[in-house]
């Protein structure tokens, strides 16, 4: 009975709390009753879609045709041949649409900082198989962008899914040395030249041979943490490897299970 009631609690305070503080899904508009993740209903959290099966073994970016990959597992994107990136493998878990999309903004640039768990749990649940990484770096913001935000998005998702891998987390080595323009507005042209340079170790043999797991919330170009990955091997890391919550897609990428879904009417601030 104790038992019972202890798994009935959760959804008991939330009930109780949304009824004396209504609150509504950020998609579909539906009051919120005991669903457990918060600016969301289940039916629509339920409906976060996952990335294609057949992709890039360095990047991890989506093939047009599942043809790609069905003779060749291992098979690497054109970009990747032409231009090898910096870091060893790139994992991206879901598409950035709706309504991954709207979660990782509330998130970002709302301060909505209790998504900060059911988004890591997200990551967490379909983690890869990662063999004997040595330390978790988040994707680090500049001092003054920290300010204004008043917290490191990647940083909270790197906690959590250091918890689970038994990990430790270091978020002050890895530095964001020049401010700059938010890359969402750039072209990749500028986004290359934005983030040149951008990004230092402070202390080099603490991560000397050590095998790096970078996170971030969003992969678009690719260049953020592949900036990171350079700096990380130039200050003598092994490999870097990669971990990002969404990934934008090409509109032909997209399913048409997500373009026929209702798009919210919460508007991004600062995308």
């Amino acid at each position: 009975m104790a038992n019972h009631l202890l798994e009935w609690m959760p959804s008991l305070i939330r009930r109780t709390i949304r009824f004396v503080l209504p609150a509504h899904c950020s998609i579909c508009g539906f009051l919120l009753t005991d669903d457990p993740t918060p600016h969301f209903c289940a039916g629509c959290w339920s409906a976060i879609a996952l990335m294609p099966a057949a992709r890039c073994s360095r990047c991890d970016r989506p093939f047009l045709s599942a043809i790609a990959t069905a003779y060749s597992p291992n098979h690497v994107c054109h970009t990747c041949v032409q231009r090898p990136p910096s870091y060893t493998r790139a994992w991206t878990l879901y598409p950035y649409t709706t309504p991954l999309r709207d979660a990782i903004c509330l998130f970002k640039y709302r301060g909505k900082v209790s998504l900060a768990s059911p988004l890591a749990t997200l990551m967490i649940e379909r983690l890869p198989l990662l063999d004997r990484v040595s330390v978790i770096m988040p994707v680090p913001l500049h001092s003054e962008r920290l300010r204004q935000r008043e917290f490191n998005q990647s940083l909270l998702l790197a906690d959590q899914i250091g918890r689970v891998l038994g990990v430790p987390v270091s978020y002050t080595n890895l530095i964001r040395t020049t401010p700059s323009p938010a890359q969402t507005s750039l072209s990749r042209k500028s986004r290359l030249k934005n983030l040149r340079g951008a990004f230092a170790v402070r202390y080099p043999d603490v991560i000397r041979k050590q095998r790096v797991l970078l996170i971030d919330d969003v992969f678009t170009t690719g260049t953020t943490v592949n900036e990171c990955a350079k700096s990380l091997r130039k200050a003598g890391s092994s490999d870097v490897l990669v971990l990002t919550l969404g990934r934008t897609l090409d509109l032909d990428l997209v399913p048409d299970r997500i373009h026929a879904q209702p798009q919210s009417h919460f508007e991004p601030f600062g995308v």
